[in-house]
């Protein structure tokens, strides 16, 4: 009589042995930090995949710019061009290459139109196409998943996709540029400036050569767009979206920030707006350096991390945090993706249908208000701040605590305020104003304030 098993995971393991279907064959483009990572996750706990997936994870064919270069795990069948995987045998195409034209793009289009699923975690490709692309899938009734494509490890998307749909979605925002977080923890940690942190953030690998996607808000941005997809329906939308980075925050400006009871982060935020009446005004989407309360979850959120925070109507605020990059975190996410589609689940790319994604229409552009912290450096003479606040009134901006420190007459000083709530254009306007007097020696600084 054959023995029987002993743990409920032999039997488990045996059960699935009996039912599992054929393997699901997967090819790889990119074998770069995630692209590795998928390979090595898949290769160690294979046994333990196949039993979730109800079937054999198997990679079929990889495709990477250097085939000879020395890896620290095994690969099988080389491709040398990456869109000759979507003529291949594989079921699915995990798309790792990144851009939003070129190779990436001809890949994912072609794995959908020879009727292959799509694993991704090309966030820019998504912001731009993302509406297309989907709309291809579900015609052919193929998955195209990217859990990967926001916030690395924190299951961001499929929470808005799938988890929080009974009140609807107010708001989501986030911290989701891990390289930004790190240089404004950094400088705030040290009292160093942003050249000085970002060159030493490049030298551990946080930052890339060219860091302008990422300090510049565009990482930030392209992430964002596909948050707002999936929170409200919309086609991802980068044209009605206001960016700005961190490039022009200081270490003053953090002192100060600290002084008042903040925390400067770089934050996407997308919200509902709505008119007096209770109808839509459209949606609000921004990125931008803000000051968050400190002690707040996203306040806490430090170094190379991710925090997400989505206000969903009746049910509450939910707050998600964990690694935003990395191999471990962002390979996990892919990983996820193939089993979902290796069980045979299936539902619409962005939570909808593809074809009902209406276009975003943006918020009026008084609709959203907030507090701002303002940076005036100007000379220490009589009539300065009287003449600071003049403009503010007249704009209809009102003061809710200053600090001023002088030292002596024709000297630099800094003025520093937080307003009250007001509109962003009449605080330009009066910031504006302000800027042409002879008595203001450099640009001001405007960071509004973020509820977290």
């Amino acid at each position: 009589m054959a023995r029987l098993p002993t743990t409920i995971w032999q039997r488990q393991n045996d059960f699935f042995k009996m039912k599992m279907g054929a393997p699901l064959k997967i090819a790889i483009a990119g074998l770069g930090t995630v692209g590795g990572g998928v390979v090595k996750a898949l290769a160690a706990r294979q046994t333990m995949l196949a039993a979730q997936a109800g079937r054999a994870l198997q990679i079929s064919a990889v495709s990477a710019r250097d085939p000879n270069k020395q890896r620290d795990f095994a690969v099988g069948k080389f491709v040398a061009d990456p869109v000759a995987l979507a003529s291949s045998d594989a079921d699915v195409v995990v798309e790792l290459i990144g851009g939003e034209e070129g190779v990436a793009r001809q890949l994912v289009e072609t794995s959908l139109q020879n009727g292959k699923h799509v694993v991704t975690a090309n966030k820019a490709l998504l912001a731009k196409h993302g509406k297309r692309l989907a709309e291809m899938a579900e015609a052919k009734c193929l998955q195209l998943k990217f859990e990967a494509a926001v916030a690395g490890g924190i299951p961001i998307v499929t929470t808005l996709r799938e988890a929080l749909i009974a009140h609807g979605v107010d708001a989501v925002k986030g911290i989701l540029n891990g390289t930004c977080n790190y240089i404004l923890t950094e400088m705030e940690v040290t009292g160093r400036g942003f050249a000085d942190v970002l060159k030493e953030a490049q030298a551990k690998g946080y930052a890339e050569a060219d860091p302008t996607l990422d300090i510049g808000g565009g990482d930030t941005a392209h992430k964002l767009a596909i948050l707002a997809s999936l929170a409200f329906g919309t086609a991802p939308d980068l044209a009605n979206m206001k960016v700005e980075g961190i490039e022009h925050i200081t270490a003053t400006d953090i002192a100060f920030a600290s002084e008042f009871g903040f925390r400067i982060k770089l934050l996407g935020v997308a919200r509902q707006t709505y008119n007096k009446d209770g109808t839509s005004s459209g949606i609000d989407q921004r990125v931008h350096p803000a000051m968050v309360r400190a002690r707040t979850p996203l306040a806490n959120v430090d170094g190379a991390a991710n925090g997400v925070v989505v206000d969903a109507a009746a049910a509450g605020h939910f707050f998600f945090s964990g690694r935003g990059a990395g191999e471990a975190p962002t390979a996990s996410a892919v990983v996820s993706d193939i089993v979902e589609i290796a069980r045979g689940s299936f539902g619409p790319v962005f939570g909808r249908p593809a074809a009902s994604l209406k276009p975003l229409m943006p918020a009026n552009p008084g609709a959203t208000q907030s507090a701002y912290y303002l940076r005036f450096e100007v000379l220490d003479v009589p009539g300065v701040l009287a003449e600071i606040a003049g403009h503010l009134s007249k704009a209809g901006v009102s003061i809710e605590s200053m600090i001023q420190r002088g030292r002596a007459p024709s000297e630099s000083v800094f003025i520093v305020m937080i307003t009250h709530d007001a509109s962003q254009q009449a605080v330009e306007g009066a910031l504006k104003a302000i800027a042409a007097s002879d008595k203001v020696k450099a640009r001001p600084c405007m960071i509004p304030m973020e509820a977290a």
